[in-house]
């Protein structure tokens, strides 16, 4: 009598704990509530209604249902939906409680319990459970099911498998949300830098939208394109960029050349195409859809510039690809014209999707989001280079930046520091936000343990300058130009162009234009390159710069403000692209580009007489450098008689060491002194 006693006592403890049974919303079990039963009932209603919607709108079937359930909080179905709400709501934890508690009160909750469970442990990041679901769940698979869904279930087993191994290796970064100046309770995602990150644009759904529209396929506020610029160390409140670039329908920006001055943008027409608009001055011009073949009848959904404009990266699920969504590229010619698409292979594109595609400014490094690699749930971001005429095998970006949740839309800074991604994730301010990456590089002694590390980016109102310990950057392997192109006399800032030449072979690689506005322009020069770099503006000389940068040289930032002279008597140019061999008068093929940019100014003003003269350092005889110099003028006059222009325009001279602009006591300063010039003395 005792032990039955006892036994019924632990059953009543067990169900008060869980609820004594499963109750059902109706006048039997609520009889003297009726008027609460009705909203329950109504709020069910609802909120399956907003649930099938998806995306953010789970968000507001959850309130619905919580509602319900304070009514009656021991509904199995009620139960269910809320944990299915939990999963992308957030957080995963709650998630399991609410499916927990559903299948207490009814075994047989639903027949896709296991499935949902498998991906709440999934997403908390509690492997070993999330696998012991999932194979539950696929060995009592129908053999219906089993056709269809037998791929995909052992694919999230392998994703926990590897979400295992990469917990156990956690990689050195900060993580962190960029706050309400960017972020907000909306979807807001598709981050993209300038090389300086000193501007951000991104897309965002929120009810500030052009328009004030919701899409009605899934009742959210139709994607616009929104923009901020830093101040100090802070972004500033982020602002609809405004009309042309964003519509009453999607406009969401998924790329930026380099220089900030050229956006990509996306939009819902013809199942999906990409635009560019230009920056000309503090205006965008009105966007233009990319030509076939980049956009096609099918959709195209991310893209991404190369560092010289002349090649783009861009998502695809046109037909003939390996997966669903593929990443293509189209390389652009000397007169503007797209090449034929080509699919970038199957060693970065799988049988899944490859979204979000980002180009580096070194000119080499490709990143992207897949479904298909070795992930750890949905999309994870990967790394790949271009190596000796092929792709390396794309590396995971690692844990914390990438989760079991989405992880999309990376974009880095030139000096490979810092970058910015979205996910969805615990104390977010909403849906997907936009999250910025700190790269610690290498460990060094004193540091953080991994669990310092993962503590700090996880606290509320962490600031990267409140270590006090080293941080060592990720470097680029490039050299980051800016500065700003002024008149001289009247510094009033000036659309210049910009031509990036590779003097050895004898090529513009790229041409950029300076903001009319501001005369603000950004350059990334990838290392391992002999540049010439010139700029100019109509009725003006041009001007001239060289740059050596090795190959292994890593990343560092130079600021040259331009002065551009008017043509006129009295003002000249250093040539800084004219290059001799050691102690010889012969022109070496890499000064070519430079004597052509000579060239084509005096023959666009044909009256214009210049003298050319060389310089030498202060290493030898007086003698010998001004002879020296003056026969290097000399090639230079030769080369210009030779090609049409009269010799009674040209005059030599040869100035020895007498003229230095430089120290001579420095291999850098005897390097600037060894130059020729042009000067206009008659026009």
């Amino acid at each position: 009598m005792l032990k039955s006693t006892l036994i019924i006592s632990l059953f009543f403890c067990i169900t008060t704990l869980f609820g004594q049974r499963d109750i059902a919303f109706s006048k039997a079990n609520f009889s003297h509530q009726k008027k609460e039963l009705k909203a329950a009932l109504k709020n069910i209603e609802d909120g399956d209604y907003y649930f099938s919607l998806g995306n953010s709108n789970v968000e507001i079937a959850l309130d619905y249902y919580l509602r319900a359930n304070k009514l009656n909080p021991n509904n199995a179905s009620l139960n269910y939906k809320l944990g299915l709400c939990y999963l992308e709501a957030k957080p995963a934890s709650k998630s399991i409680y609410y499916l927990i508690k559903a299948k207490r009160l009814n075994p047989k909750v639903n027949e896709d319990y296991n499935l949902y469970l498998a991906k709440a442990y999934h997403l908390n990041l509690e492997f070993d459970k999330a696998i012991h679901y999932y194979q539950i769940y696929r060995d009592n698979l129908s053999p219906e099911k089993a056709n269809k869904q037998l791929d995909i279930i052992d694919h999230y087993i392998e994703e926990c498998k590897n979400g295992k191994e990469l917990v156990k290796k956690p990689v050195r970064v900060f993580v962190e949300n960029l706050g309400p100046a960017i972020n907000s309770e909306y979807p807001d995602y598709g981050a993209v830098v300038n090389i300086d990150e000193s501007m951000i644009f991104f897309t965002s759904r929120r009810p500030t939208t052009t328009g004030g529209e919701r899409n009605p396929l899934d009742m959210m506020y139709y994607e616009d394109t929104y923009w901020s610029k830093k101040k100090g160390q802070q972004w500033l409140t982020a602002k609809n960029i405004g009309k042309p670039i964003n519509t009453s329908g999607h406009d969401a920006v998924v790329g930026l050349a380099p220089d900030g001055e050229t956006l990509l943008l996306y939009r819902d027409n013809n199942s999906g195409d990409i635009y560019w608009s230009k920056h000309k001055g503090d205006k965008w011009t009105k966007p233009l859809a990319f030509p076939s073949p980049i956009n096609s009848n099918y959709q195209e959904s991310s893209a991404s510039y190369s560092y010289d404009g002349k090649r783009l990266f861009f998502v695809s699920n046109r037909p003939g690809g390996y997966g669903g969504k593929d990443i293509y590229y189209s390389d652009k010619d000397g007169n503007g014209n797209w090449s034929k698409a080509i699919n970038i292979g199957n060693t970065i594109n799988t049988s899944y999707d490859e979204i979000a595609v980002f180009a580096q400014a070194d000119g080499k490094t490709l990143y992207f989001s897949s479904e298909g690699h070795k992930g750890m749930g949905s999309f994870d971001i990967y790394k790949t280079t271009f190596e000796n005429g092929q792709w390396s095998t794309p590396v995971n970006l690692g844990y914390p930046i990438n989760s079991p949740d989405p992880d999309v839309f990376f974009s880095i800074g030139a000096s490979g520091r810092n970058a910015y991604f979205s996910s969805n994730r615990k104390n977010g301010l909403g849906d997907q936000d936009i999250y910025k990456i700190t790269f610690l590089g290498p460990a060094k002694e004193p540091t953080y343990s991994t669990e310092d590390i993962l503590l700090a980016s996880n606290s509320k109102g962490f600031k990267e300058a409140e270590l006090e310990k080293p941080i060592q950057m990720q470097s680029s392997q490039l050299t980051l130009l800016k500065g700003i192109v002024r008149d001289e006399l009247t510094q009033k800032p000036l659309e210049a162009t910009i031509d990036l030449i590779d003097n050895e072979e004898g090529e513009v690689l790229a041409s950029f234009q300076s903001n009319s506005a501001t005369g603000k322009y950004l350059i990334s020069l990838p290392s391992g390159h002999n540049y010439g770099l010139s700029i100019s503006a109509e009725g003006y000389l041009f001007y001239s710069a060289n740059f050596i940068i090795p190959k292994a040289e890593s990343y560092r930032e130079e600021t040259r403000n331009i002065q551009l002279q008017r043509v006129e008597i009295g003002k000249g140019i250093t040539l800084k692209n004219i290059f001799f061999a050691y102690k010889k008068a012969n022109l070496n093929k890499e000064s070519i580009t430079e004597l052509n940019r000579v060239l084509k100014l005096l023959k666009k003003y044909p009256k214009l007489k210049i003298e050319v003269s060389g310089h030498t350092d202060n290493v030898g005889d007086s003698i010998y450098n001004q002879q020296l110099s003056l026969r290097r003028a000399n090639a230079v006059v030769n080369y210009f008689s030779s090609h049409g222009i009269s010799p009674s325009r040209l005059i030599a001279k040869g100035y020895g060491f007498s003229k230095p602009i430089a120290d001579n006591s420095t291999e850098k300063g005897r390097r600037q002194n060894r130059r020729s010039e042009i000067l206009i003395i008659a026009k």
